[in-house]
């Protein structure tokens, strides 16, 4: 498995796809992943067509076990944030 792409990679790529300067795909880069955080911390749902749905998911109170001891401890509602990856990208990765 390859390393993941670094965000100075990926500005740099998108600014090639662009025909742009790194600074403003920089902060068109910034513009997303700022708006994208709004809104899932908010309790929506950020869609990327062909790359999949952002959207934050409410987890009830339960008990957990602590590895170390084996002590089962009370662990509160929380919130986690989760992806669910479009059709069109698993198909061009599996395919």
């Amino acid at each position: 498995m390859s390393k993941p792409m670094t965000k100075t990679q990926l500005v740099a790529a998108l600014a090639e796809e662009m025909g742009s300067d790194k600074k403003s795909a920089s902060s068109a880069l910034d513009g997303i992943i700022n708006i994208i955080t709004k809104e899932v911390s908010g309790g929506g749902a950020v869609t990327l067509p062909g790359v999949g749905k952002i959207y934050c998911r409410e987890r009830p109170a339960r008990m957990v076990r602590n590895p170390a001891t084996g002590e089962q401890i009370h662990k509160d509602a929380d919130k986690v944030v989760k992806m669910t990856i479009a059709k069109a990208l698993k198909d061009s990765v599996n395919g």
